[in-house]
């Protein structure tokens, strides 16, 4: 055993052992569903066309406007978090994005398409930061960092089960004279309210309230947890305007932007690029386009034993987003067939850049600005999020193509390249 964990008192390792047993389950079901229900609506275009007269350029605003509300609504969801508690909040964050997305069911015009889309980013406003406060409220921080590989690897499964999960779904057209989107909306939000309610009898709030710990395990726990949340409080706050322009912050800010723009991107319009494929029922296309994130989660997983031990991460940064710029720019060139193999590149190299750039903007920062820094470039960087739909939706009914956007995903990724060069390298030793 390593003097680290010798050092670890017993009673606090089994603690953090329960926690890690009862309470990541269902926050990794909760984070699961949370990412298909926030991006199910890539699905059914086609569909919101036909029968809501959802035009390209309304579906990309509708699909980006999510990420408008969660960025407005996201640090008073926390702040509400930490005064109520997660039990109360995360439960109530679940139950509210699913009763938005069970409402989604009865759009029947474009306005309605934007206001729930909207909606669901408020309602969803401070779940993935709320669950990493609340591993701060539970765990020290020798142990955060397992709970937040563990928690993470639930966003990478997402990819790959929303398409079977949505397609088959989609088989239901017709079923009660009802189509088959309305049906998608209806039970996938159905089944987040029920783990919604479900999450409300797992999850405790502060330690002490843990009957599944001895009252030895609690104050070794707590111990732990108060004297990081010292180490942390002391730390001189800096204010948001001068992290916005601390040089190190921009940077980083700017490469991950360009990484949302890609990977939302994907997300979003994949199942339509599938499509394009032709002679294939709603479950065949969501099986296809599972297939650039099994690939790229194997591909993850895969690069993590050779850069684990990396002195510096920026040059397989950069390698990973040059794939991506490959990817998308080839996307652009043959047969749809063609187009997924270069879609499944492209998913690859963004995948593989956000497992590496994370723990780079980590060490990269001054410990004094760490958390607000992270905060920052994670806020303002997924607002990609809202730019590359909107975009692609634009210039789709412009253009009649979507080869417009992917060279600008191209581009930025190449830009991305540029920027790693400047982030700051701290040596991670042999």
């Amino acid at each position: 055993m390593s003097d680290a964990a010798t050092a670890i008192p017993e009673a606090e390792q089994r603690a953090v052992g329960k926690f890690l047993r009862r309470m990541l389950p269902i926050l990794v079901l909760m984070l699961l569903v949370n990412q298909m229900d926030r991006t199910n609506v890539g699905f059914v275009q086609n569909e919101l066309r036909a029968d809501v007269g959802v035009s390209a350029t309304a579906y990309g605003l509708g699909a980006g406007l999510f990420f408008i509300g969660y960025a407005l609504f996201e640090v008073p969801s926390n702040m509400l978090l930490e005064r109520l508690g997660a039990r109360v909040w995360l439960t109530r964050i679940m139950i509210t994005w699913g009763a938005v997305i069970v409402a989604m069911c009865f759009i029947h015009n474009v306005w309605m398409f934007y206001g729930l889309r909207f909606l669901l980013g408020v309602a969803e406003a401070g779940f993935f930061p709320g669950v990493l406060l609340y591993f701060t409220q539970w765990l020290p921080d020798s142990s955060r960092g397992r709970a937040s590989a563990i928690f993470l690897g639930g966003s990478a499964t997402a990819y790959i089960v929303t398409g079977p999960i949505t397609g088959a779904l989609l088989e239901l057209h017709g079923a009660g004279g009802i189509a088959g989107w309305r049906w998608m909306f209806a039970l996938e939000g159905a089944f987040s309210i029920l783990v919604g309610f479900i999450a409300g009898f797992f999850l405790v709030s502060r330690i002490q309230d843990a009957k599944w710990l001895t009252q030895e395990e609690k104050d070794a726990l707590s111990e732990a947890v108060e004297r990081d949340k010292e180490a942390r409080d002391r730390a001189p706050s800096v204010s948001r305007m001068k992290l916005i322009f601390h040089p190190q912050v921009a940077v980083l800010t700017a490469v991950f932007f360009a990484m949302a723009l890609t990977g939302y991107a994907i997300t979003f319009w994949l199942p339509s690029l599938v499509e394009e494929i032709g002679g294939l029922s709603p479950f065949q296309i969501g099986l296809l386009s599972a297939i650039p994130w099994i690939c790229a989660v194997i591909a993850m997983y895969t690069m993590s034993h050779f850069t684990d031990r990396a002195r510096d991460r920026r040059p397989y940064l950069a390698i990973a987003l040059v794939l991506s710029a490959i990817g998308t720019f080839l996307a652009t060139l043959g047969s749809p067939w063609f187009g997924l193999v270069a879609l499944t590149l492209a998913a690859v190299g963004g995948k593989c850049a956000a497992t590496l750039f994370w723990p780079m903007a980590q060490s990269g920062l001054d410990l004094k600005i760490a958390a607000p820094g992270l905060a920052l470039v994670n806020s303002i960087g997924n607002l990609g999020g809202f730019v590359s739909p909107t975009l692609f939706g634009y210039l789709k009914d412009t253009t009649g193509s979507t080869n417009g956007g992917l060279y600008t995903l191209s581009a930025a990724s190449v830009l991305a390249v540029v920027g790693v060069a400047f982030v700051r390298h701290t040596d991670r030793g042999p």
